[in-house]
């Protein structure tokens, strides 16, 4: 099969789907990679690693996309490649269609396979595409939470560890999934008192045996986000709700509650957010002051350590891509009923029943447009 990568035109986004390594896989199994001249600059791959690694190297996106047969972005088309979809393509890249209706009209229109790599499964009940962004968006948001928490930065002047006889810094993380912990085991780490909230029980036992020091955990209600968001000196949303737009957690009377120069994290802005006055930002500019309280609402966190992020997802999407090389869409789709979970549009038909659902579309069984095995959604 002839697989593209092409590099990315969201504002700040250094990352590549696959690096030089999975090229070479692909390569290797007999494939023909384009890769778009500089796709790996942002994560200091230099054209000359794609070449070593078996790839073509090609100037401008164009030909690349008409060139392959499956493209492998990070993020979805802009409306700048939408005239690149045509029917007889598949599409790999973190596509958020729950909040992006004009992307799900063009990948309709043209036809093509889209696949939203953040909905893919492994058979287990895990997302192995996603989880490792997941993971590296947990270890980054309390660093980035501790900087604009600084004075010159916009902050109240808390430092989450404290010092010696001053109480530290208070974080309110919501959710207990990947990235949730994540937050949780690195805030503890850096001194502050945490509060992991979730509804979901045996997610908050996770966190209690894990016994990172100062975390506590919280039943999910909205009586009780009303009562602890006020005291967080930085409140973490990490809320995932795949193919749906995240719910609104905390309105804007609590936000206005917090003290002024406290931060919001809100990982959950590319489906929505679960913050009320969450709206998207850059890297470029990560933040806005809504109620006198910072916001951060950046969506691709992990962008900003794209040479160690585009490696994990690299790693983490190479496998599916070569499953669907090497066997064919339908026959991969039957050997590995996970990645059907992560397909979104197929021959013009909204094939995810919960963005049929949010967008109020007609769904269409996958197995109803693809001679699939029963496994298949």
């Amino acid at each position: 099969m002839r697989v593209g990568v092409v590099r990315e035109l969201t504002p700040g986004e250094g990352r590549v789907a696959l690096t030089p390594h999975a090229v070479h896989e692909l390569a290797r199994a007999g494939h023909r990679v384009y890769v778009e001249a500089g796709a790996g600059e942002g994560a200091a791959v230099p054209d000359e690693d794609y070449r070593a690694a078996g790839a073509r190297v090609v100037s401008g996106a164009e030909g690349v996309w008409r060139d392959s047969e499956l493209v492998a972005k990070v993020f979805g088309p802009l409306p700048e490649e939408y005239g690149y979809l045509r029917e007889d393509l598949i599409v790999f890249a973190f596509l958020s269609l729950a909040v992006n209706g004009r992307l799900l009209k063009a990948l309709l229109d043209s036809r093509c396979a889209a696949f939203s790599m953040e909905a893919i499964g492994d058979g287990r009940g895990g997302l192995p595409i996603l989880t490792p962004m997941s993971e590296i968006a947990g270890h980054l948001v309390p660093q980035v939470g501790a900087h604009y928490l600084q004075r010159p930065f916009g902050g109240r002047g808390i430092l989450l560890g404290g010092a010696a006889g001053v109480r530290p810094g208070r974080v309110v993380v919501l959710g207990a999934g990947i990235v949730g912990t994540g937050a949780a085991r690195v805030a503890s780490g850096l001194g502050a008192e945490v509060v992991v909230v979730d509804r979901d029980m045996e997610r908050l036992r996770r966190v209690e045996a894990m016994r990172f020091g100062g975390v506590t955990t919280l039943a999910a209600s909205s009586m009780g986000i009303r009562e602890v968001v006020p005291e967080a000196d930085l409140l973490i949303g990490a809320i995932l709700v795949v193919d749906s737009r995240t719910p609104h957690l905390v309105d804007r009377g609590t936000v206005r509650a917090m003290r002024e120069g406290s931060v919001i994290v809100d990982v959950d802005v590319d489906q929505g957010g679960c913050v009320e006055t969450s709206r998207p930002t850059t890297l470029r500019e990560p933040t806005f002051v809504e109620e006198g309280v910072t916001h951060y609402c950046v969506k691709n966190v992990p962008a900003a350590v794209p040479v160690t992020a585009a490696r994990a997802l690299s790693n983490a999407l190479v496998p599916h891509v070569a499953r669907v090389a090497g066997r064919g869409l339908v026959d991969a789709l039957n050997a590995a009923p996970g990645l059907a979970r992560g397909a979104s549009v197929v021959e013009g038909r909204l094939v995810s029943p919960s963005l049929a659902r949010e967008h109020a579309i007609e769904h269409h069984h996958l197995k109803s447009v693809l001679p699939l095995h029963a496994e298949a959604r």
